[in-house]
């Protein structure tokens, strides 16, 4: 994964993809608690309001960015449909994630 600008902290870790099926429905990879709980140790030095976290990550070969969304026991990385699309990637499917936490921006 190429080197993101003001890196904090650099995670890799295994999900399992769920959707939440509101007006929309909506893919996450949720961080396994220990993930979650360091992302937490950090979040409010780097979050840019709402709680929501910027990273950015990497599934397969697709490179995003995003804010992962804050839940009270851990946080829930977006999956859009265009990387879902390239990754090949579907409810259920478990993903191998590399996340790379940056400061949010100035």
């Amino acid at each position: 994964m190429p080197a993101a600008p003001n890196p904090v902290v650099t995670l890799s870790f295994e999900a399992e993809v769920i959707v939440w099926r509101g007006p929309s429905p909506y893919f996450f990879a949720p961080l396994p608690p220990e993930a979650g709980a360091e992302v937490r140790r950090i979040a409010r030095a780097v979050s840019y309001g709402w709680g929501v976290v910027p990273v950015e990550a990497k599934i397969a070969e697709v490179v995003f960015t995003t804010s992962l969304f804050p839940k009270p026991d851990t946080y829930l990385l977006p999956l859009k449909d265009m990387v879902r699309r390239k990754a090949d990637i579907t409810a259920g499917d478990r993903v191998v994630v590399e996340l790379t936490v940056k400061l949010s921006p100035p």
